[in-house]
C-alpha cells in the first residue's frame, strides 16, 4: 500500500537560524550581481555597434543563459531561508532538473564554441571574418541550445517514469538528479546509465574541444610570434574565457564526471553552489574588469 508522492520537500543548505540570515543576505547580493551585471552586458551587445561582433555574440548568449541559469535555482534557495523547508510540487520539481540541465549543459557547449572562436581569431586572423560569418555564428549558437535542450528532455523523460513513493525530502536546494535517484521505488539502472555517459560526455566532450582549442593557440603563438609582448596580447584576449571556462568547469567535473552510483554526498550540494550561484554573478565582472571595449560601451 504505497502511496505515490505527489510533491517534494527542499531541505536547502542548513538550520541554523544565524547562518540561514547570512546565507540569504549573500546569496541575495550574488543574485542581484548577476542580474544586474549580465543585464548590463546583453543591453551593451544590442545597442553598441563596435560589439556586434562574433566574441560580443556569444558573450551576449552567455549572459542570457547565466541570468535564467541562476534564476532556476537561486529564488527558491532565498525562499528557503527565510520560511524554512520549500516544498516542490512533481511537475515543478521536474521542470526545475529539466531547465537546470538545459542551461548549464547549453552553456557547457557555448563555451567550446567560444574557444574555437578564440582560435580562428589568433590562428587564422585573415579568414576570421569569413569563417565566422554572421550565419555561422548563428548556426553554432543554435547548435549549443539544440544540444542542451536535448540533453535535459532526456533526462526528464527517464525521470518522469521513476515511481516516486514514501521519503520525499531532498538533501538539496535544488532538484537535482542524483537526489531524485535516491528517492525513487523503482530500479534506476537507466537512468545511472544516462547519467554516467550522456552526462559525462556533455561536459567532456566540450571540455576536451576547449583543450584542444588552446592547445593549438599555444602552439601557434610560440611557433609564429617572436616578440614577448606580441605572445602575450593573444593570452590577454582569452583570460577571461579561461576564467570563466575554470569557474565552471572544475566543480561540475567533480559533481557530474565519476561514474555515480547513485549516493549523493553533501559535498555535491557545495559544489553545485558554485555553478549554480557564483560563478553566473563573477562571469560579467571577469569580462568587464578585463575588457577595454567593454568598459568603453559601458560608460556610454
Amino acid at each position: 500500500n504505497q502511496t505515490e508522492v505527489s510533491e517534494f520537500i527542499l531541505l536547502g543548505l542548513t538550520d541554523v537560524q544565524g547562518l540561514q540570515h547570512f546565507f540569504f543576505i549573500s546569496f541575495m547580493l550574488l543574485y542581484l550581481t548577476s542580474l544586474l551585471g549580465n543585464g548590463a552586458i546583453v543591453t551593451m551587445v544590442l545597442s553598441e555597434p563596435r560589439l556586434h561582433t562574433p566574441m560580443y555574440f556569444f558573450l551576449g548568449n552567455l549572459s542570457c543563459l547565466d541570468i535564467f541559469y541562476s534564476t532556476v535555482t537561486v529564488p527558491k534557495m532565498l525562499t528557503g531561508f527565510l520560511f524554512g523547508h520549500q516544498p516542490i510540487s512533481f511537475a515543478g520539481c521536474l521542470a526545475q532538473l529539466h531547465f537546470f540541465h538545459f542551461l548549464g549543459s547549453t552553456e557547457a557547449v557555448l563555451l567550446a564554441t567560444m574557444a574555437y572562436d578564440r582560435y580562428v581569431a589568433i590562428c587564422n586572423p585573415l579568414r576570421y571574418v569569413l569563417v565566422m560569418s554572421p550565419r555561422t555564428c548563428l548556426l553554432l549558437a543554435l547548435a549549443s541550445w539544440s544540444t542542451g535542450f536535448v540533453h535535459a528532455v532526456m533526462h526528464l523523460v527517464m525521470t518522469s517514469q521513476l515511481s516516486f513513493c514514501g521519503h520525499n525530502h531532498i538533501h538539496h536546494f535544488f532538484c537535482d538528479i542524483k537526489p531524485l535517484l535516491n528517492l525513487a521505488c523503482s530500479t534506476t539502472s537507466l537512468n545511472m546509465t544516462l547519467l554516467n555517459v550522456v552526462t559525462t560526455a556533455i561536459v567532456l566532450g566540450p571540455f576536451t574541444l576547449i583543450v584542444l582549442s588552446y592547445l593549438y593557440i599555444i602552439s601557434f603563438v610560440f611557433q609564429k610570434v617572436q616578440s614577448q609582448e606580441g605572445r602575450w596580447k593573444p593570452f590577454s584576449t582569452c583570460a577571461s574565457h579561461l576564467t570563466v571556462v575554470a569557474l565552471l568547469y572544475i566543480p561540475v567535473l567533480c559533481n557530474y564526471t565519476p561514474p555515480s552510483s547513485g549516493a549523493f554526498p553533501k559535498r555535491d550540494v557545495h559544489v553545485s553552489l558554485m555553478y549554480s550561484a557564483v560563478t553566473p554573478a563573477l562571469n560579467p565582472l571577469i569580462y568587464t574588469l578585463r575588457n577595454q571595449e567593454v568598459k568603453v560601451a559601458l560608460k556610454k
